[in-house]
């Protein structure tokens, strides 16, 4: 590579075997120029977008803070800062600066030319997380297909060797310009193949879904910022072993589990991608195969870090991407807010912690506070899915003959079978609890099927013989 060539990518840097020494960069506008950033102080923000570099197993040489009065056009950062910035990076021999905001790409190929360095920002580190996660051939395309996007308007970049060039038999575009195109046709041919793969996994997980309707088995859906214990929640709920560690989209890839509610229900747990603040558009459109799981969840858990000292900022970032997936935070019906981590409080602020979720009003607004660690609080967010379940699937009770096998079955595939008796005659006696949309259904197959009443002496409604 000569002079004129742009340093090496993010990606090849990473990928040397060594660990990149990087600068972490927190460009952030002033209060009194940007009002509306106040709700999460500046250094916790740059303790993120620390953590975000950390998570690509790199070395971190400095981190500082940068406040603007406003942002230049052409760096982002001030002339006077930009030559500080270049000294410490020099001094610090840092190979990555990574800057926690939105560059353009001018911006980004000027501050490269200044720091003699390669620079990445926000939404690339993100990216490259994200790439180095994904472990499915899905997560792979959603991820490619989110990178493509960002570097399409990226490629002058690539191309600084092969520069315009002007004259000769009348052309006004020289082998660079040529160069640029061919890239540029190449990576949009290549994202309309990603789409495509990726509309059939839409197709195929709506599949999915409508036969574990048909099951029906309820879905509950994990979400929450970043490494609010999301997964260690899932694996203690379900006694799975799904990759956790504190770390920053430690895990990418949706996974499904059953799980036994207290009163023998059974239900599908979902964990899925974390969210994090200012999660670039190009990656919740590459994602939202992924995320219709959370569209079409039965219930949502709303998992937040609440020892976490931006707690209150974070829950509003995911209430913001929810609200893009259409889905209603503020619907308690179906929503559950779960303060995890709460072992991590100080013993004083447990306390104010417990005393606030229960004291919440109406009652179907109470967050359950508990620790995926210890367990602490578990059983209480169970029966919390366990009374939001109850509230929109009706609970039926049927009474089969001894011989009706084929009944039986039918009722074990289709129904949530919440508990079972007999007599002395062998008649089967069994209370179940169904999908609304199902109960019709439900009641063609089996005519003599009643509601149940719960925790009252049960008429038994006769099922005809053989209405299996």
């Amino acid at each position: 590579m000569n002079e004129q060539q742009a340093p090496q990518d993010g990606a090849s840097l990473l990928r040397r075997g060594k660990k990149t020494r990087v600068l972490v960069i927190g460009p952030y506008l002033t209060d009194r120029a940007a009002p509306e950033a106040s709700i999460r102080s500046r250094e916790a923000r740059l303790d993120e977008a620390v953590g975000l570099a950390r998570a690509m197993d790199v070395e971190i040489v400095g981190q500082d803070i940068v406040s603007l009065t406003q942002i230049r056009p052409a760096t982002y950062l001030g002339k006077g800062k930009v030559e500080e910035l270049a000294k410490k990076i020099e001094d610090s021999e840092a190979e990555l600066v990574a800057m926690d905001c939105a560059l353009s790409p001018v911006q980004q190929r000027n501050l490269e030319k200044a720091f003699s360095a390669k620079v990445i920002d926000r939404t690339g580190l993100i990216l490259e997380i994200f790439g180095e996660r994904a472990r499915t051939a899905e997560g792979a395309l959603q991820v490619e297909l989110a990178h493509l996007t960002y570097q399409k308007s990226r490629l002058v970049r690539s191309w600084t060797h092969l520069e315009r060039q002007r004259g000769g038999f009348g052309f006004l575009g020289g082998p660079g310009e040529t160069q640029i195109e061919t890239d540029r046709r190449l990576i949009q041919e290549r994202m309309n193949r990603i789409e495509r793969d990726l509309e059939t996994v839409k197709k195929t997980r709506g599949l999915h879904r409508k036969s574990r309707r048909d099951v029906p088995f309820p879905i509950v859906a994990l979400v929450g910022y970043t490494n609010a214990g999301k997964s260690t929640l899932f694996n203690r709920l379900t006694k799975a072993e799904v990759f956790a560690e504190d770390l920053l989209f430690a895990t990418l890839d949706p996974t499904l589990r059953g799980l036994k509610l207290p009163h023998g229900g059974r239900v599908i747990l979902s964990d899925t991608v974390g969210f994090i603040s200012d999660l670039p558009h190009m990656l919740v459109s590459a994602f939202r195969a992924t995320l219709e799981e959370v569209r079409e969840a039965d219930i949502v858990l709303h998992v937040r870090d609440i020892a976490h000292g931006d707690s209150k900022a974070q829950s509003a970032d995911v209430v913001k991407i929810l609200a893009e997936l259409d889905v209603d935070a503020h619907d308690h019906a179906r929503l559950i807010e779960v303060w995890n981590k709460v072992d991590l409080a100080a013993p004083e602020d447990q306390v104010r912690l417990r005393g606030a979720a229960s004291s919440r009003r109406p009652e179907i607004e109470r967050p359950c506070v508990v620790s995926a660690v210890t367990g602490e609080g578990l059983d209480d967010l169970l029966a919390a899915i366990e009374s939001r379940l109850a509230r929109g699937r009706p609970v039926l009770s049927v009474a089969l003959e001894a011989g009706d096998g084929e009944g039986q079955a039918w009722l074990y595939a289709h129904t949530e079978v919440m508990s079972r008796a007999s007599d002395d005659s062998g008649r089967a006696f069994f209370e179940i609890r169904v999908a609304p949309e199902q109960r019709l259904r439900i009641l063609r197959r089996f005519p003599g099927a009643v509601a149940a009443q719960r925790g009252a002496p049960v008429e038994w409604a006769e099922a005809p013989t053989g209405s299996g």
